[in-house]
């Protein structure tokens, strides 16, 4: 059965439907999308929500810069996938070296002494009619009061591939199966600091931040570079301008000099390589949340939901599908579980194919925003094929349903994952 709103998704439902209701009335913007598309969104959402300057760039036949060696990476095109058994050990953060690699085009290169971040917009403060523009630069916001948080990135189509696989529905986009995570202790600056650094003004409503990677082109249209608006709310809330990744500068990969990090959320809204930020009076829309991350399909609305903003609970075993073990034998099996709507509070494993269960041990406290490691003894006692399955709880009272609600791009998939095993 479908699982229950996580919080705060009845109130960015609502703030949804105002804004297209103002660009209906010629008080928001809209750049790259079409009219028709925002009102058949319009007609959607009155009806209801869903459920539940260039820079360069390396070699356009090697888009990832850091090695992705295949017993740690399934290679995806412009992304990399983390293999599970290759987090075996790791402790609660990924190491910059196996955090997974979504990117939309070629990891572009760049030099912190470079880069500049801008800020501009109606919703700064200025001459009445005219958008103010600041701009720091990498040693200025480092000379800011840091924070460091550790909080999961994950890729809204995580898990993708089980929609076909267990549910046999078809979806589009990369098959993900469940490496598409990866837990980091980030430091970086209070985007909330830099907005009032920068003179926030009263009326903003809407935060944009864009990519510096290359201009996205899908089905032979150019989107322009990756961007996605948060609600001011939010990026009041704990949103950080991330410039070190496990205590060392950022990756390549992973969005140098600087880069977005919204805890909780999809991946898209940690926009990496962020090289300037709209702060707007008007409601903005950009392709990022019309086009995509809305959920479309029979069980949503005829245009789509309101854009997807928090993760979904998820558990995932620390083996490799097809994993072998001896009957007859003690073995321990470990693995990790999130959500974005709460901390984890308990996780139930089955070896049986979900037969029965039985409480897996809980080996980090309860923390949002981040996965818990868990593990769990288990004697086989006799040889054949079977599935093992974990299905997590988390503070909110999500529990990982037996069928995800499906939805034509596969984002969101929370249902509980059927791991392969064998018994010899």
């Amino acid at each position: 059965m479908p699982t229950a709103a996580p919080a705060g998704h009845h109130e960015e439902s609502a703030y949804d439907r105002r804004r297209l209701r103002q660009w209906l009335a010629g008080e928001a913007r809209a750049d790259g999308v079409t009219r028709r598309r925002l009102l058949t969104l319009l007609a959607a959402t009155a009806a209801g929500t869903a459920l539940g300057a260039t820079r360069p760039a390396h070699a356009a036949d090697r888009p990832i810069v850091k090695t992705l060696p295949p017993e740690w990476f399934i290679e995806r095109g412009t992304n990399a996938e983390t293999r599970w058994d290759a987090l075996r050990g790791t402790g609660l953060h990924t190491p910059n070296e196996r955090f997974f690699v979504r990117n939309h085009t070629a990891t572009p290169v760049l030099q912190a002494d470079d880069w500049r971040l801008r800020l501009w917009g109606s919703g700064l403060r200025g001459a009445p009619g005219e958008d103010r523009a600041v701009e720091f630069g990498y040693d200025d916001l480092r000379a800011l009061p840091a924070v460091t948080r550790t909080a999961f990135v994950e890729c809204a189509g995580n898990g993708r591939s089980y929609y076909t696989s267990q549910q046999g529905e078809t979806v589009t986009g990369t098959a993900w199966t469940l490496g598409a995570i990866g837990v980091a202790r980030w430091r970086g600056v209070r985007l909330a600091d830099v907005l009032r650094r920068a003179g926030l003004s009263p009326y903003a409503v809407d935060v944009q931040p864009r990519g510096l990677d290359a201009e996205y082109v899908s089905g032979g249209e150019n989107l322009g570079r990756v961007r996605r608006p948060l609600p001011l709310a939010k990026a009041l809330d704990d949103v950080l301008l991330a410039y070190e990744m496990n205590g060392e500068r950022l990756p390549h990969d992973h969005g140098y000099p600087v880069r977005v990090l919204v805890p909780s959320w999809i991946g898209i809204a940690s926009i990496k390589w962020v090289g300037d930020i709209e702060v707007s009076a008007q409601p903005l829309y950009s392709p990022w949340n019309t086009t995509f991350y809305r959920l479309f399909g029979p069980a949503h609305p005829e245009g789509g939901s309101a854009p997807i903003t928090r993760q979904v609970t998820k558990s995932a075993f620390e083996l490799a599908s097809g994993a072998t073990f001896v009957a007859g034998q003690r073995h321990v099996l470990h693995g990790r579980s999130w959500s974005g709507a709460g901390a984890v509070a308990r996780v139930d494993v089955s070896t049986d194919a979900g037969a029965s269960w039985r409480p897996a041990r809980l080996h980090d406290r309860p923390r949002a925003g981040a996965w818990s490691r868990w593990s769990l003894n288990w004697r086989p006692e006799a040889p054949g094929a079977t599935h093992l399955l974990a299905r997590a709880t988390d503070t909110s009272g999500r529990t990982q349903p037996v069928t995800a609600v499906p939805n034509t791009q596969g984002y969101l998939f929370d249902a509980v994952v059927r791991h392969p095993v064998s018994v010899v």
